[in-house]
């Protein structure tokens, strides 16, 4: 777990961002499955990163410079008789002891002292627009703000997107969040080996779902990161292939993507493998270019590149090697110029990994692809997808293979959190047969 010390200093680090404003930052709301069931509730990432606070209705504000607290935190009150039936609550005491609070008060109190907290502040930063209910709310409070003019009371004048100086912050990985993404990297890499193992014809998709599941959870893992990806056969064609209800067969590929969450941070994992433990020749040619492309795009992953450099290598490897085996006709140039290789890789080759899987931070600066930076951590995840289509060797048809990594930029090189998990063929071979 992540040291209170670190939370403290990302606040700090924020507010000197903010300059004469005052942040009201809200967490996720809890939501209905169905009838009186709820899903497990999961804090907003904006407001973790911040409170490391892990409970539901509570609104983190920071206020610089303020006398009596610069944190103040408004949360559930202590409940005896809520908490015998829903479980324990950190309380108002809590939320200072446990949470770094300097003052705590309760949720249902927030109307009356909020808007004092935003008198003669400049400008109020908030997750514009993630919360509609609640920005609503906050809109009120300002307007309450504002009625007091007369008074010699200024109201902020200035709504500000917090998203646009708190993600910069939360692009570049500290050496606390790289240790829970390392571990996080490694109960998914446990699960995708077990998976390996256990896979076998005959099985359910659900089955070996379960196998990852289970081995997420031994690891500590509350939830996947995101809904498994486990599509067999033509499934693997389907890019977020989630209903994972079919027979696995033989003969055929499985392709996975899952990852563990460990403390609100994500991994992100892909592996295609032969469902009885061989690839055949067809498969294998596929796969090694996919492999090709991956490994090439990793190289180009470090401090200085530009964010679109390991794409475009993975797509000159890619190109070469469709048209090596007469899925694109043409030349290279013309292939790269038309993007006619869209057809068979329609995706990009990464995007930001952290406590979102899909993480925050801007792949452009002023129009043009960013430099990485130590610190930041990304997904390589080329990937073909050969449709049914009767213009295509039928060997080849429906045919699905994405390999994905995590990877840490350093200012040398690069780290592959997630290579704990074979990809080489006969790596994925012998393990499997193990």
């Amino acid at each position: 777990m992540i040291n209170a010390s670190v939370f403290n200093r990302r606040r700090q680090d924020l507010m000197q961002l903010m300059g004469d404003g005052v942040a009201v930052i809200s967490t996720s709301l809890e939501r209905q499955r169905n009838r009186d069931v709820l899903y497990r509730f999961r804090p907003d990432s904006d407001f973790y990163y911040l409170t490391h606070f892990p409970e539901p209705n509570a609104v983190a504000v920071l206020s610089p410079g303020r006398d009596q607290g610069e944190y103040v935190l408004f949360c559930r009150d202590n409940d005896v008789e809520r908490e015998r039936w829903d479980g324990r609550r950190a309380g108002l005491e809590g939320a200072v002891a446990d949470y770094g609070a300097d003052d705590a008060f309760p949720i249902e109190d927030i109307g009356e002292i909020l808007p004092g907290l935003l008198e003669n502040r400049k400008k109020v930063f908030c997750n514009v627009g993630v919360y509609p209910e609640f920005d609503v709310k906050l809109l009120n409070w300002v307007n309450e703000v504002k009625a007091k003019s007369r008074a010699g009371v200024s109201a902020p004048h200035e709504i500000v997107d917090l998203s646009h100086i708190l993600h910069e912050l939360r692009l570049i990985k500290q050496t606390e969040e790289v240790n829970v993404m390392k571990r996080a990297a490694k109960v998914s890499a446990q699960g995708h080996k077990r998976a390996m193992q256990r896979c076998e014809p005959g099985m359910m998709e659900y089955e070996l779902e379960a196998e990852l599941q289970y081995q997420f959870r031994l690891g500590g893992s509350h939830y996947p990161a995101y809904p498994p990806i486990v599509a067999g056969g033509k499934n693997a064609c389907i890019l977020h292939y989630i209903e994972n209800n079919s027979e696995l067969k033989d003969g055929e590929l499985v392709l996975i993507d899952a990852g563990a969450e460990i403390d609100c941070y994500a991994a992100d994992i892909t592996r295609t493998f032969p469902v009885n433990g061989k690839f055949n020749q067809h498969q294998r040619e596929i796969y090694k270019i996919v492999l090709a492309a991956q490994l090439a795009a990793i190289s180009r992953a470090k401090t200085g590149n530009l964010w679109n450099e390991p794409h475009e290598t993975a797509v000159r490897i890619m190109v070469e090697g469709l048209i090596s085996l007469g899925l694109l006709k043409g030349s290279f140039e013309e292939n790269l110029e038309t993007e006619e290789y869209r057809r068979f890789y329609m995706h990009r080759t990464g995007h930001w990994l952290g406590m979102d899987v899909h993480d925050v931070g801007d792949y452009k600066i002023d129009g043009q692809w960013r430099q990485l930076e130590p610190g930041m951590t990304l997904t390589v995840e080329p990937g073909l997808y050969i449709p049914d289509d009767d213009n295509i060797d039928p060997q080849l048809r429906n045919m699905g293979i994405r390999i994905e990594d995590n990877v840490l930029i350093q200012r040398e090189g690069n780290m592959v959190l997630t290579k704990e998990v074979p990809k080489k063929i006969e790596d994925i071979e012998t393990l499997m047969a193990s």
